[in-house]
């Protein structure tokens, strides 16, 4: 059955949490949010901090939480105003009387608000307050203010117990309600900053040092076959998903070696590179790393095919080109065969771009001899080269498919590392038992 379609993938938005007893459940908020695919980040007004507490939403959502308006964010830019020039979206829930106030007034004295007036980005508001609070005119007076004059999407609280005792019109909106209105608000937009460095940074949570003493190769990029000094055959890959398993490999403890083949993206502090051009680059650079590794990650890309005969001089245009090509080396194959021989036995992970369906998967696992296979559909937006993320299956020998929701290609190589560093315990601890 296909996963039902997420309605804000690649989509920023800003959730803004005000002081109400309610803000409880703007942690349930912000989950549902990143299960329709959206980036979150999570603005606090200063009594929304005393219901909620920031580390928990930054856990969840990667971003550092804005709750200060003077703030900077590490690189020195203002906090509020990148969320404001970035989101896709601004839902304020649960908004308290005070807020509805501040911002039908154009009060900047919270995150929240300044985040609202510096936007102009949609603004989806669900208040939440005691009944008598909400049924007050000026209450009703600044909600009519922020959705006549301001264009906002007022999602209506509902009726039922309050936290005063009573009972009345002043709970906060069922939360898929809220979502709702957050994706009539964004619509068909086109997204509005895809370029994640221009957002919040996202805020790497520190992981267990589990590779700690683990030598991890890693290959990434794409491999060029030339056809003359000028021209190549070559693929889409950018190494992104590469350089991601390389850094969190480092984060873990491991001591990396990347093989690099071309990239658009820079390899990471610490790693030790040895820069590939070819499939046969990287075939000897693969197989020369493999002794006294703990696991090889194959991510490149690898060309298929090369042409049979390369120019030495660069090809004259003319009326057309004709090439004969013939298949590269099997790199993964061969790095299997060769790890077959080695004591201990390297874990190896082969990576598949396939298009369409990941039906041939679990076949190339077998044909392979690897112990994982990562399999995605590059033809998916948002999953294919060149960008920040990447829906994945990761297959594994005993017949098992972990089929992952689209994230972070970072958040990518930490679950596909997860996988390594069991396996490898697996591994130690089997050889612990028969040398006894």
């Amino acid at each position: 059955m296909e996963p039902p379609a997420e309605r804000l993938t690649g989509r920023l938005v800003a959730l803004g949490i005000t002081g109400s007893i309610s803000a409880y459940k703007s942690v349930e908020l912000l989950r549902l949010l990143a299960a329709e695919g959206a980036d979150v980040v999570a603005l606090l007004t200063p009594s929304a901090t005393r219901f909620v507490a920031p580390l928990t939403l930054e856990a969840l959502s990667r971003h550092a939480v804005e709750s200060d308006v003077l703030a900077l964010m590490p690189d020195r830019r203002i906090g509020h105003v990148v969320v404001a020039d970035t989101a896709d979206a601004v839902v304020v829930a649960p908004a308290t009387a005070h807020w509805l106030g501040a911002m039908a007034n154009g009060l900047a004295a919270d995150v929240v608000t300044a985040t609202c007036l510096a936007t102009s980005a949609p603004v989806v508001v669900a208040p939440a307050m005691d009944g008598e609070m909400y049924a007050h005119p000026a209450t009703q007076a600044n909600v009519r203010r922020l959705r006549d004059e301001f264009g906002y999407a007022i999602v209506e609280p509902e009726s039922g117990p309050l936290a005063s005792g009573a009972v009345g019109v002043g709970r906060l909106a069922d939360l898929p309600r809220i979502v709702d209105a957050v994706v009539a608000a964004v619509g068909s937009r086109p997204v509005r900053e895809p370029d994640r460095t221009a957002r919040p940074p996202v805020v790497v949570p520190p992981r267990e040092a589990d590779l700690a003493g683990r030598r991890i190769v890693v290959s990434a990029g794409g491999t060029q076959e030339p056809i003359d000094p000028v021209r190549f055959i070559g693929n889409r890959s950018s190494g992104r998903m590469g350089i991601a398993l390389a850094q969190a490999a480092l984060d873990r403890g491991a001591v990396v070696t990347l093989v690099a083949a071309a990239m658009s993206v820079e390899a990471p502090a610490g790693a030790e590179v040895v820069q590939v051009e070819s499939t046969a680059d990287l075939r000897a650079a693969v197989l020369a790393a493999l002794p006294g590794a703990d696991a090889l990650v194959m991510a490149a890309a690898v060309a298929d095919f090369r042409p049979r005969r390369t120019a030495p001089h660069k090809l004259v245009r003319g009326e057309g080109l004709v090439l004969d090509l013939e298949p590269t080396e099997d790199v993964l194959a061969e790095a299997a065969r060769t790890a077959a021989s080695l004591d201990p036995r390297p874990i190896l992970v082969g990576f598949a771009a396939e298009t369409g369906s990941l039906e041939r998967a679990p076949d190339k696992l077998r044909r392979k001899g690897v112990d994982l296979l990562v399999g995605n559909d590059v033809a998916e937006s948002g999953s294919g080269f060149g960008t920040d993320t990447n829906r994945v299956t990761i297959f594994d020998r005993d017949g098992g498919a972990d089929a992952l929701p689209l994230l972070a290609k970072r958040d990518v190589a930490d679950r596909l590392l997860d996988r390594v560093a069991r396996v490898l315990d697996e591994r130690d601890a089997a050889a612990q038992t028969v040398a006894r």
